[in-house]
């Protein structure tokens, strides 16, 4: 399958998301333009970028030819003009609702309706972002994971009325960026955060009834379960806002309280333990 004729890419949003897509977007070959309306996220992305290939380089799983090469297909801007060329856009911007339909009315009215409108949310409603622009079947979702580099999975998510044209060249994308692309349709959490999610916040409810503490709490369900990391751990690796954040997403877009965030996830996140970001999550990183 062949990505029609996509041969340029453009990232909004430099953050961690956006600039592990704009790496390997390069990386696989694409003319790529990161857009980011602060100055200062975009040069730390520039630099992430440099650290990322230069050690690639030194441990030898690219050449210095493919760095200068991956680094040549990347541009920087705060102009959004500087996207005009672009074939598709990769939202991955603050998993917000209303920010996300904002900058899709502004892509809409930028990029004709050939053009594909991707957005990286892990939790939101494909068909809720669409419906900002005037041609919601050229929109679709295109989950990557943290860390993006290394993670191989991308969730395809189709909205209401995303044209299986849109689908079918969006997941020959993600296959030429080198990642394995499953679809799923757009329900609340999609798969990935939809079976995730419940599972980390019962993990939560479980520390919280004093069933066992968490680094038992983890280890049973690292060595019983075959979990590469406990889900409470996992958490701190996701940031307890986030997860508090996709579980109040999940009982809204699903209309059940059962998936409200249990109250010491949510006692955690108001006295700011909000996991490796912070130093202090469930676990403390400071010692």
């Amino acid at each position: 399958m062949t990505t029609h004729n996509i041969t340029n890419i453009a990232v909004v949003g430099s953050g961690q998301m956006g600039g592990g897509i704009a790496q390997i977007a390069a990386s696989a070959g694409f003319e790529t333009t990161v857009f980011d309306t602060a100055a200062i996220a975009l040069d730390k992305c520039r630099t992430t970028h440099d650290k990322l290939l230069a050690r690639a380089v030194e441990k030898e799983r690219i050449t210095q030819a493919d760095m200068d090469a991956t680094k040549a297909r990347l541009t920087y801007s705060e102009s959004m003009d500087a996207l005009a060329g672009a074939d598709i856009v990769i939202e991955a911007v603050v998993e917000n609702a209303e920010v996300k339909k904002s900058i899709f009315a502004e892509l809409d009215t930028r990029f004709d309706e050939h053009k594909i409108l991707a957005t990286n949310t892990s939790s939101i409603s494909i068909t809720e972002i669409a419906a900002a622009t005037t041609t919601p079947s050229r929109v679709i979702g295109m989950h990557f994971f943290y860390p993006v580099p290394v993670m191989k999975l991308v969730e395809v998510i189709n909205g209401l009325e995303t044209d299986a044209s849109v689908t079918a060249r969006t997941i020959a994308l993600a296959e030429a960026m080198g990642k394995v692309a499953l679809p799923a349709n757009d329900r609340a959490g999609f798969v990935s955060n939809r079976v995730l999610m419940p599972m980390i916040n019962e993990a939560f409810y479980a520390w919280m009834e004093g069933v066992a503490e968490p680094e038992a709490l983890d280890g049973i369900m690292k060595l019983g379960c075959n979990f590469p990391m406990g889900p409470l751990r996992l958490a701190d690796f996701i940031g307890l806002d986030t997860c508090a954040h996709i579980m109040d997403v999940l009982a809204e877009g699903l209309n059940n309280d059962r998936y409200r965030p249990c109250p010491l996830l949510r006692q955690l996140v108001t006295a700011g333990r909000l996991g490796n970001k912070t130093g202090h999550g469930v676990f403390d990183y400071t010692k």
